[in-house]
């Protein structure tokens, strides 16, 4: 039987950074990644937008709050390092109504509170920069620091990096069991393994993991589909930055936006949409449904909209439906009026976000929530911003882990 310091469940770039953490820190050196896919960040991780958050959204004092500036810092410069693809391209935050233009204030003074650069513009100054990009209320925000990155480099130079460091990897692997009692793991494959600790970095399949460990027993995943369409090589408009509506910060979603991509002739993602998934790998139609989590899910968003806890009916009525391609076009249109039907097609990128929901609060968890099982650590919501902080979220998993 094998026996390693710890374990890691999950081959996305939370798992990658913890290894690369414990190794840094010289906290354990022998370390198994274990990995339920044939490659590495086959779902969030390789399937996200590519934005390195500045840190506006986040209400001060949250984890979120606390480690996406510094953690956005580390990454950069380790991407700057390897000389790996990154577009410093920046972001427009704009109100797509009126009555959402006090929100910037809101946003500013986060963006502030929590160390990030941030500026309020006047419409003069947004039309200076980019005369297509619209704002309801003649104000509009703008984040020099926001970045866009392409996140399968980044996931595959770590890959490289920790096997040359000898940290090992048990690929397609389905599923595990633990004995506790023994800080013993069993894999699919039969294969044995002994643990000093278990980091749980599992992502879509956190809550399941943990569930076996008895921890987080209050938490259920409840995953939502995100949709991307592109503008077409041929179209004239070309938004030289990332353009984001003024989100509602009652909701876990920062709303459809363009972004473009960390290439020498960047493409411009429209997206992502935030739609119910039928499953944790409900890609595609009717593919991958989970029929018992999906009636558990809608039955949970009826009563949250009957209550309208966590503002969830502005929710359906705003962003649920963006999946539908008139709706979206009639939302990007606030963005940047000029862009016309003829200018898009679809995107095969196509991401689950995997949303964690607490069954005791009847709330969608907004912040990192990271729990303590014996001899094991489990990431239950590594959401946005998880890659932009994930060497800083690293560490702070590390840290309440009994290793560190």
């Amino acid at each position: 039987m094998k026996s390693y310091d710890a374990v890691i469940i999950g081959g996305g770039i939370t798992g990658l950074c913890v290894a690369n953490q414990l190794l840094k820190r010289k906290i354990s050196t022998r370390i198994l990644i274990v990995e339920k896919e044939k490659r590495l960040g086959a779902h969030t991780s390789g399937r996200n937008s590519g934005v390195m958050h500045a840190g506006l959204y986040y209400k001060p004092g949250t984890i979120k709050a606390k480690i996406c500036t510094s953690g956005k810092k580390k990454l950069e410069q380790w991407i700057e390092e390897r000389g790996l693809p990154i577009n410093k391209c920046g972001k427009i935050v704009v109100p797509t109504r009126k009555e959402l233009d006090s929100q910037l204030d809101i946003l500013q003074e986060r963006g502030q509170q929590n160390g990030a650069l941030v500026e309020m513009w006047d419409r003069r100054q947004l039309k200076e920069f980019d005369s297509r990009i619209s704002t309801a209320s003649g104000r509009c925000l703008w984040s020099p620091n926001t970045s866009v990155i392409k996140p399968m480099k980044i996931v595959e130079a770590l890959e490289t990096e920790l096997k040359e460091r000898g940290v090992e990897f048990e690929m397609n692997v389905g599923s595990c069991k633990p004995n506790t009692s023994r800080n013993e793991l069993e894999l699919q494959n039969g294969m044995v393994i002994s643990y000093g600790h278990v980091f749980n970095c599992s992502g879509l399949y956190a809550d399941k993991i943990a569930h076996l460990f008895d921890v987080g027993l209050e938490f259920s995943l409840m995953p939502f589909k995100g949709l991307y369409w592109q503008l077409k090589q041929n179209c004239p408009i070309r938004p030289k930055c990332n353009v984001y509506p003024v989100p509602d910060l009652s909701v876990p979603f920062l709303g459809v936006h363009f972004t473009p991509s960390a290439d020498i002739y960047p493409t411009i993602s429209i997206g992502p949409t935030a739609t119910l998934a039928l499953g944790r790998e409900n890609y595609d139609g009717l593919e991958n449904i989970d029929p018992v989590l999906t009636a558990q899910n809608i039955l949970t968003l009826a009563d949250q909209y009957l209550s309208d806890r966590g503002n969830i009916r502005r929710y359906v009525k705003e962003q649920a439906f963006l999946h539908v391609f008139p709706l979206m076009i009639k939302e990007v249109k606030k963005l940047i009026p000029d862009i016309k039907e003829t200018h898009i097609e679809k995107s095969d990128k196509v991401a689950i976000r995997p949303q964690l929901f607490n069954k005791k609060t009847k709330v969608l968890e907004d912040d990192f929530v990271c729990m303590n099982g014996e001899n094991s650590t489990h990431v239950l919501n590594a959401i946005s911003p998880a890659f932009t902080a994930s060497f800083a979220l690293a560490d702070l998993i590390i840290d309440r882990s009994t290793l560190a």
